[in-house]
């Protein structure tokens, strides 16, 4: 990417604070860039800083901090749309989508995703920000965003349904600001990044008047839908497939077969089989339990014994650290191409997230050098990769309601699911299963679309991935894009 190295300040009703190690609560730096995507020059302003949060009384209790991306070298059109980033946690800033997958630039790292050296970012060639502008959100205590006000209490902030609020009500406010109320606009969330965009399109709707054109869930949460029993013990097994697949730990006839040829077929076993059979508990025949533990065994890479020692229902921790103990490895919670070395081959889980490790290893450095060196934001607030949100409250929780509800309000909405196969944090099964619970009816089904990629929980750290999730997007917001005059309506 070659960058112009012209910049300017905004100050947006901020003030300044002296020598204190504190946010400056309402201030943006303005920075113009070129780079080519899809083998088209791009021209773009980026836009970083905060936006305060108000309380009902009209005082500022909070920084927001975001990166906002606009293409400059087209008309401004009412169909350009404005794509809002979320990740998850709670407590994760939007470094991960923002370096790593949608934005114009991404960290350096190897084609299956894996840390170099020298540090730092470069080019993405793949970026979406030629068919839609980006804003990158920084939830409170997330990357650069802080509580301001020491009187507000953290339940203003650390919940599902008050994080949504409030997130809600600076969404207006940033819209407003940026002149963007005539565009299509589309939440995209990673992890838990998805219960909060889900709990947004029904409180955009219904409180701020906002209405969506599109929700993409990557590596969805439960978003408050039920599995718990059989079902969530039994969800496990697509997932375990793919994961011994990939380290060459099945039976000579499945492992010679493609992965998407093999999944469908475990797929039927889990719904059609595994789950009844587990239904059965402690009253399920030993005949039944045997030949059920043998197929599991089958499709697992684990041994029979070990399924029947589980009574049927393996722990995916367990499997972690099971699978490759022979060759003294465990494999990733979030990638399970990512390998551990424990202090001991002996236990029942890893000792740490090998897949996490690594993506630290890369992410940390490329985001505090792009801040700073590209974006010209100088400040002494560190980035919270994690931040402090505790405790968070999950109760009620109803954000997959939230957005039937949504869609059922809004022809226009419609919600793309993207899970990677080697995910054992969010699986990529109990994602279709999430999907197909949302909407009981069946009414709705034409307007969710569910994609698999061959990696884990950040699948566009995989290039061939990133590649795919982009063009993915690309796709999806052309069917999501009504025609001229097209009304809302069924």
């Amino acid at each position: 990417m070659r960058y112009i190295i012209f910049s300017f300040s905004l100050l947006w009703g901020g003030y300044l604070c002296g020598q204190d190690r504190s946010i400056e609560i309402d201030k943006v730096v303005t920075t113009q860039h070129q780079t080519i995507i899809k083998d088209q020059k791009i021209t773009f302003n980026a836009t970083t800083g905060t936006q305060p949060v108000w309380d009902s009384a009209g005082q500022a209790i909070a920084a927001v901090h975001f990166t906002y991306y606009k293409r400059t070298d087209i008309d401004r059109e009412p169909m350009r749309p404005l794509f809002i980033s979320f990740n998850g946690g709670p407590g994760s800033g939007s470094v991960w989508m923002h370096l790593a997958y949608t934005g114009p630039s991404i960290l350096k790292i190897d084609d299956e995703g894996f840390p170099i050296q020298p540090y730092g970012i470069k080019t993405n060639p793949y970026s979406i920000l030629d068919v839609t502008d980006i804003v990158f959100v920084n939830p409170i205590n997330t990357g650069f965003s802080r509580i301001t006000d020491p009187e507000t209490k953290r339940e203003t902030f650390f919940g599902v349904n008050a994080d949504i609020k409030y997130l809600a009500e600076w969404l207006n406010t940033f819209v407003s600001r940026a002149n963007r109320w005539e565009s299509p606009k589309y939440l995209i969330g990673e992890s838990y990044g998805t219960t909060r965009v889900s709990g947004l399109a029904l409180e955009l709707q219904d409180q701020q008047w906002m209405y969506l054109n599109g929700v993409i869930l990557v590596s969805p949460t439960g978003i408050g839908i039920d599995r718990s029993g059989p079902v969530d013990a039994a969800n496990d097994l697509p997932y375990f497939t793919a994961t011994a697949w990939y380290h060459r730990k099945l039976p000579k006839n499945l492992q010679e077969k493609d992965l998407e040829e093999i999944l469908p077929e475990v797929e039927a076993y889990t719904l059609h089989k595994l789950i009844p059979s587990l239904a059965k508990g402690g009253f399920i025949s030993l005949e039944e339990k045997e030949a059920v533990a043998k197929q599991v065994a089958y499709y697992s890479g684990l041994s029979k014994q070990t399924i029947l020692d589980h009574n049927l229902t393996v722990p995916a921790s367990f499997f972690w650290k099971e699978l490759l103990r022979s060759e003294g490895h465990t494999v990733g919670r979030l990638d399970s191409r990512y390998k551990g070395i424990d202090r001991k081959n002996a236990g029942t889980n890893p000792d740490y997230n090998s897949e996490l490790k690594s993506w630290l290893h890369s992410f940390t450095p490329a985001v505090n050098y792009y801040y700073k060196n590209v974006l010209n934001y100088q400040t002494d607030i560190k980035y919270n990769m994690f931040g402090p949100v505790d405790p968070w409250d999950r109760s009620n929780n109803e954000t997959g309601e939230n957005l039937r509800q949504a869609m059922a309000e809004n022809p226009y909405l419609n919600v793309m699911i993207q899970s990677g196969f080697y995910d054992g944090a969010t699986q990529y099964f109990d994602a279709k299963y999430t999907m197909w619970q949302i909407d009981p009816s069946g009414r709705l089904k034409d307007r969710f679309r569910f994609e698999g990629y061959r990696s884990g929980h950040m699948m566009y750290l995989r290039k061939d991935d990133l590649i795919k999730a982009n063009d993915d997007i690309r796709d999806f917001i052309k069917q999501s894009t009504p025609a001229a005059g097209q009304p809302a309506k069924y």
